[in-house]
């Protein structure tokens, strides 16, 4: 049977468990199996380009929902000095430093951030209007709410491995798990290096990826 949606993904996996009585309980292995590879997957089809705005005199901006990790973040609005100025990450101790050390009340271009209650903090506070632009890992869409996505088109044997790992706990079947566990680790890394090699193949470039752990 073909894995095209999520339906026929559900099917797939009931019928490797050889189990009929699994419906309610399914969709919560694709849904463990999709958080694992938002942890473990990295794909051009997951980058995302996303423009912003912050308030003058306000340190913060949203992060997007569907935000995994920042590739890169800088300043697109002329009123700073620097047209396309890069804004690069800090962790929050140093963010808590530098605002303590410098008595920071002042408002001027932005050139670092760090993560706070799920929110973008920007160092320096902005001056006026803020205009940036962010590329970033985003999401894969799930299932639950898309019925397929970019993954399980071209990839169907990470999902289908992936949720039967995340079936063994529940099922408590082990013997299985090992084989499972090898297929998906071999489907992931395929999907990364199949990424690395749309992008870069015979260019000889890398991309410099800058998280925010």
């Amino acid at each position: 049977m073909a894995i095209t949606n999520y339906t026929d993904l559900q099917t797939t996996i009931e019928d490797f468990l050889n189990r009929d009585d699994l419906t309610a309980v399914v969709p919560t292995f694709i849904q463990l199996a999709e958080a694992q590879m938002n942890r473990e997957i990295r794909h051009w089809q997951m980058i995302k380009r996303s423009t912003g705005q912050g308030n003058p005199a306000d340190q913060y901006a949203q992060v997007p929902a569907d935000w995994l990790e920042t590739i890169r973040m800088h300043v697109t609005d002329p009123t700073y000095t620097t047209l396309e100025n890069p804004i690069t990450m800090i962790s929050r101790d140093q963010m808590l430093d530098l605002r303590m050390k410098n008595n920071d009340n002042s408002t001027k271009s932005p050139y670092h951030y760090t993560l706070a209650d799920g929110q973008f903090n920007f160092y320096p506070t902005p001056v006026a209007t803020l205009n940036f632009e962010l590329m970033y890992y985003s999401k894969i869409p799930d299932l639950a709410t898309n019925t397929t996505n970019w993954l399980l088109s071209d990839h169907p044997d990470a999902y289908l491995y992936g949720s039967l790992i995340h079936s063994a706990p529940y099922l408590a079947e082990d013997a299985r798990v090992a084989v499972w566990a090898q297929m998906y680790s071999a489907a992931v890394s395929n999907v990364n290096r199949a990424s690395e090699e749309a992008q870069y193949s015979g260019s000889g470039m890398k991309l410099k990826v800058r998280g925010l752990g």
